[in-house]
């Protein structure tokens, strides 16, 4: 593992300094209760619970919400592979889609896996020069382990002059 990527890691993990990076960078995330609950250079998992700040009128988890966690285990692996780089490298979502298969109820874990398409697809980017995107998907899941929506988080990269 890079050294960069450990650090990573290690500082979005920490109980304290974790929370304080939502807080401050992803306010609304850190106030609908979506966690980062870990990651590797794999994947990342986070969750969102049903609550009342993150409910809609119909008893379930609002679809932003849902969308904001789902986004977060991509970027999170997208973050990771910017992290530390020389020269730096810009991230922006170019694009987003959503499918809703189960109401939810309950917390949703959302799971990205695309960790290594996000290293190749940022290497690529610093040694060609040129924009480069990647469709990556995210699935949440509810306590029962069915699937309550996917996303599909397309992600552009380019190295910086």
């Amino acid at each position: 593992m890079k050294e960069s990527a450990a650090q990573f890691i290690k500082q979005l993990t920490h109980p304290v300094k974790g929370k304080l990076f939502l807080l401050f960078k992803l306010p609304s995330a850190f106030f609908s209760g979506v966690r980062i609950r870990s990651i590797t250079e794999e994947q990342c998992v986070v969750t969102v619970p049903y609550k009342w700040f993150s409910q809609n009128p119909f008893r379930s988890t609002y679809f932003a919400c849902l969308a904001m966690a789902a986004e977060m285990t991509t970027g999170v692996l997208g973050l990771m592979q910017i992290s530390g780089r020389k020269p730096t490298v810009s991230m922006l979502v170019v694009d987003i889609e959503g499918n809703f298969f189960k109401k939810a109820a309950d917390r949703t874990t959302f799971i990205c896996e695309d960790g290594k398409l996000f290293e190749q697809l940022v290497n690529e980017a610093i040694v060609t020069g040129e924009a480069k995107t990647i469709k990556a998907k995210s699935t949440g899941r509810n306590k029962a382990g069915e699937i309550v929506a996917e996303f599909y988080i397309t992600w552009s990269f380019k190295a910086k002059n």
